[in-house]
């Protein structure tokens, strides 16, 4: 059996391909990352400390999780309805659609960003009605919310339309003629096949947001200790030539991240096992 399987194998072994992808993995991503613990490493305790815990640090901090969070979570909402729409219904201009969604990939970040505050500006299309209620998006926490909202949303549907495809029908009608309401069979047979790729999908989302810079830029004011993320500052720091400071908050915002994500694919396989025994 082995020696079949060696036969029909069109790459090379595992001891060439591992090794390959080993090398690979460390030029684009484990060396890099190493350089900013590196860098890092040149400032004492005492001064990382204080470079991380700095006031204007902190509130980047929390605008950039707090909006990414919110923004990871409107795309989970939104994003399966789009992706819903597109999977179980036919309509005039669906494949215009579906080809709208891949927009923010194409678009360089910075045309985003300066598109976006165009129309939510206090004078642009959409700015001017929220105006008159109130609101303000551009050159706010919002705008910036906006923002990661748009940059993420493709991750979403292109996660879920696959689950949703490969949904069998055969279990939708198998509840509904058990009497199952259509709120019923969503929540008790569809949603828990489809919920470890939601959750992909938001993790996704989130973290796209938790690095964008070009888009939010334009759009969020730039004020410290207000619209100000965490990447501008970094940023800043490096146009100061404060290159330690800046791998310092770069380490912070690498190893909240790592740890937000590892929660999320623990979530991700909870649900995943849990699917599974349903089924």
């Amino acid at each position: 059996m082995a020696i079949a399987l060696k036969q029909r194998s069109v790459l090379p072994g595992f001891g060439v391909t591992m090794g390959y992808s080993l090398l690979y993995l460390s030029l684009i991503v484990l060396i890099p990352l190493a350089a900013l613990f590196v860098k890092t490493a040149s400032l004492s305790w005492g001064q990382f400390w204080e470079t991380v815990t700095d006031e204007r640090a902190v509130a980047s901090y929390k605008l950039t999780f707090g909006a990414s969070l919110i923004g990871g979570a409107i795309n989970a909402v939104f994003g399966f309805v789009v992706a819903w729409t597109l999977v179980r219904y036919r309509f005039p201009g669906r494949k215009i659609i579906d080809a709208l969604v891949d927009l923010p990939f194409a678009l360089p970040t910075a045309v985003s960003g300066i598109a976006l505050t165009a129309i939510y500006a206090p004078n642009g299309w959409i700015g001017q009605y929220l105006t008159r209620f109130g609101i303000a998006a551009a050159y706010t926490r919002t705008g910036v919310v906006i923002a990661l909202t748009f940059i993420g949303l493709p991750f979403v549907v292109r996660t879920l339309q696959p689950a949703l495809e490969d949904l069998d029908a055969e279990l939708e009608e198998a509840a509904r003629s058990l009497g199952a309401s259509p709120l019923q069979t969503f929540w008790r047979v569809i949603f828990p096949l489809i919920f470890p790729a939601l959750i992909t999908g938001f993790a996704l989302s989130f973290a796209r947001a938790v690095g964008e810079y070009g888009s939010v830029v334009f759009i969020a004011g730039n004020m410290p200790m207000d619209t100000e993320i965490t990447a501008l500052l970094i940023i800043q720091k490096l146009e100061q030539y404060q290159y330690a400071e800046a791998t310092a908050i770069a380490v912070v915002m690498l190893v909240v991240s790592f740890v937000m994500l590892l929660l999320i694919n623990v979530l991700q396989w909870w649900a995943s096992q849990r699917s599974r025994k349903g089924t």
